[in-house]
């Protein structure tokens, strides 16, 4: 079974500097429809103005995940880390017991188009942490590059671990490419459409589209469009 959920039935919020689609339920958007699926509780589709951003603000007990997809991103934390987070780099943060970060966009002139992801964590109060690697585009054109990944998982081959069973795969796709992924039995999938278009098991997405998937045994994604990205999350 698959449900897609489009792109323009998200929640949409904007400010003088940010232009930000919700997935699901978040912030000052409400939907009791829409409250996450399985242990992923946010996808936040965010575009954040020059020299504009977060100021330093809490968390607890969530694991975030940013991808950038477009600019720089800065970012900050009360653990010590200082970083910039660019296309190809994917950023994990374990709030665990609690945390205070900001993400500022320094460029004078260039926008920063991300997606900010929260998974639910396997455990409450664990201590933070933080992780962030690099995956090129050679990595993940016209294949799934696994790029999140359990920490007990063995097999991460390079992955940034996140304290849930749950696995975050990247690709890029070009017009007529196609990919597939097997779940296990009692899994689900997740697809969110980055940017460009696709084929899921023959279901059109558009950008910025998501789609459900259970009771499914193999995903076939297509690419419809040049240069589309996705991200796929396989789901306990």
């Amino acid at each position: 079974m698959i449900r897609i959920r489009k792109s323009a039935d998200r929640g949409h919020i904007q400010w003088d500097w940010l232009d930000t689609y919700h997935t699901f339920s978040f912030g000052e958007y409400h939907d009791r429809e829409h409250m996450g699926f399985r242990a992923l509780r946010v996808i936040n589709d965010d575009r954040v103005a020059p020299a504009n951003g977060f100021p330093m603000h809490p968390h607890r007990d969530m694991e975030i995940v940013t991808y950038v997809l477009q600019g720089a991103l800065g970012h900050k934390d009360s653990m010590g880390n200082g970083s910039v987070i660019a296309p190809g780099d994917v950023q994990r943060m374990s709030a665990g017991k609690g945390v205070v970060h900001s993400e500022w966009n320094h460029s004078k002139t260039e926008g920063v188009h991300l997606l900010q992801i929260w998974i639910l964590p396997e455990a409450q109060g664990i201590t933070p942490s933080y992780e962030q690697k690099t995956f090129s585009a050679e990595e993940k054109q016209d294949k799934l590059r696994l790029v999140a990944a359990p920490v007990s998982d063995r097999n991460k081959d390079g992955a940034v671990e996140i304290h849930q069973d749950a696995r975050i795969f990247a690709s890029l796709l070009a017009r007529g490419a196609q990919v597939e992924h097997t779940l296990a039995p009692g899994r689900h999938a997740w697809l969110q459409v980055a940017r460009g278009s696709v084929e899921l098991n023959g279901q059109k997405l558009g950008e910025g589209d998501g789609a459900a998937v259970s009771e499914e045994q193999k995903l076939t994604l297509k690419g419809t469009a040049d240069d589309s990205e996705v991200l796929l999350f396989d789901l306990a």
